[in-house]
């Protein structure tokens, strides 16, 4: 049972990167993603979250309009696109999974509110100036 992030990268500012979260040993139908990031020296972030059946999305200010979240469940994936890519964006990446709740909201969910079940591995993303 895990979590496989991948699609990380160097990219210049300004460029994009799809990052791929891919569920093996259970499916992700019931569970909500979480994708979240950490830099050196910071805490670790919640960047965007969608609920089971992706009807409800939350973006951190920091991210929105620029990248957008998505999931395929026939794929057993989840997505993140990230456009517009800058230097601060440099982080290691990684996507969560958590059994997900009717009452549960995209906004707790990526503030840590819930305790998720399985963590992918982290992809690291630099974005150069």
């Amino acid at each position: 049972v895990q979590l496989q992030a991948s699609g990380g990268g160097l990219v210049q500012a300004g460029g994009s990167l799809r990052l791929s979260c891919v569920a093996s040993g259970f499916t992700l139908d019931h569970y909500g993603i979480g994708w979240f990031r950490q830099a050196p020296g910071k805490e670790r972030e919640g960047v965007s979250c969608i609920s089971s059946s992706g009807g409800r999305t939350y973006y951190a200010d920091s991210v929105k309009g620029r990248f957008t979240i998505s999931r395929d469940n026939a794929k057993n994936t989840a997505y993140l696109q990230m456009n517009s890519l800058k230097p601060e964006d440099t982080a290691v990446y990684y996507c969560a999974a958590v059994y997900w709740v009717p009452s549960f909201s995209g906004d707790e969910a990526c503030r840590g509110v819930y305790e998720y079940d399985y963590w992918g591995q982290g992809t690291q993303v630099t974005v150069s100036s």
